[in-house]
């Protein structure tokens, strides 16, 4: 996460009286300014740039790095890239309003971000104590020139589902494309070793959730109002740690391709979002630190992907000029494999 800029600085007054009081303050408050403004700078001139023929983005081995759950991005040590400094955004999203769950960091971050250069606002959902991830996330909106709504609370509660739905609308006057995206996952070498605990809450964050967001949303969607899923490459392989997540994703494939059907005539289109490895604080909140470090080493690309590299396929899917002929799609986003499917 960016070092946020402290816009105050040390007052010149006490920079000139030379006094200890105003040099420390000075020297405490400078560093974290220049890095912000650094950082900044940089940002600005990559979008000013060509972007390269070959993006590179961080290679394996990652950091060996374990976080407690549910993962905070703020405390990875490589920091997930959302910022796609070389997408430029065209208006295709232009006074949309849209909701994202699990919004507050990884892919939900990055998406964000991409759909206010599009020209939308968003609210964003996140568990209470991701807040600090949020917070950096309606920065990134904002410095987009849109606005950002942040509503913390659990997918799993029906009645906080509606609750955000209801916010939303209040907050932009309507809700136009919804992303499914929150997820619990936690490994178990064993089906003994799943308790009936992490069962439940798999499948009540990852496809009650989805289910829950989508049937209160849609009592405010019109025609040409979309839902977009996040599935993953396990819900079609299958992935024998993760029996549990695995059988959500595949529901949630299964989910988009029937709500597709039920809503085609209603002219709301329904896609999902089916990626590979992606660094985000899920797998780091999941796995030992010496695992994490091999994350997405097994793929053809040698490397996982980077949030910012997954987020054009939801703007593609949120865009009536891009996509108005596709429902009930999984697309898959696995870094060269091709053998899910």
């Amino acid at each position: 996460m960016a070092t946020k800029s402290n816009k105050q600085g040390a007052k010149k007054g006490a920079a000139k009286s030379g006094g200890k009081g105003g040099a420390a303050k000075k020297a405490a408050k400078s560093p974290p300014e220049s890095a912000a403004k650094s950082a900044a700078e940089k940002l600005a001139a990559l979008r000013r740039g060509s972007p390269p023929r070959v993006l590179e983005e961080p290679e394996s081995p990652m950091p060996a790095q374990h976080l407690k759950k549910p993962g905070l991005e703020a405390e990875l040590k490589l920091k997930p890239r959302y910022e796609a400094p070389h997408y430029r955004g065209s208006s295709k999203l232009n006074n949309r309003a849209a909701l994202i769950t699990g919004g507050d960091s990884g892919i939900g971050r990055a998406v964000a971000v991409l759909f206010a250069r599009e020209g939308a606002d968003v609210g964003l959902v996140y568990l209470p104590v991701e807040q600090v991830d949020a917070e950096e996330t309606r920065a990134a909106v904002e410095r987009e020139g849109r606005r950002a709504l942040l509503i913390p609370g659990d997918v799993r509660d029906a009645g906080f589902c509606r609750e955000a739905v209801e916010r939303t609308v209040g907050e932009f006057g309507k809700l136009d494309i919804l992303v499914n995206n929150a997820a619990f996952q936690q490994h178990q070498k064993t089906i003994e070793e799943v308790s009936d605990e992490q069962f439940h809450r798999t499948f009540k964050t990852n496809i009650y959730g989805y289910f829950y967001m989508a049937k209160a949303a849609l009592a405010h969607m019109t025609e040409g109002a979309v839902i977009i899923n996040t599935g993953s490459i396990t819900g079609l392989e299958g992935s024998k740690e993760l029996l549990d997540y695995s059988a959500t994703k595949g529901a949630i494939h299964a989910f988009t391709k029937s709500l597709a059907q039920n809503l085609v005539e209603r002219r709301i289109r329904v896609n999902c979002v089916a990626p590979g490895p992606v660094w985000t604080p899920l797998n780091p909140a999941d796995k030992a630190a010496r695992d994490v470090a091999e994350f997405g080493a097994d793929t053809p690309f040698k490397r996982p992907a980077q949030p910012e590299e997954m987020a054009p396929a939801y703007v593609f899917f949120a865009s009536e000029a891009d996509s108005s002929y596709i429902t009930g799609e999984v697309l898959t986003l696995l870094g060269g494999d091709t053998t899910a499917g």
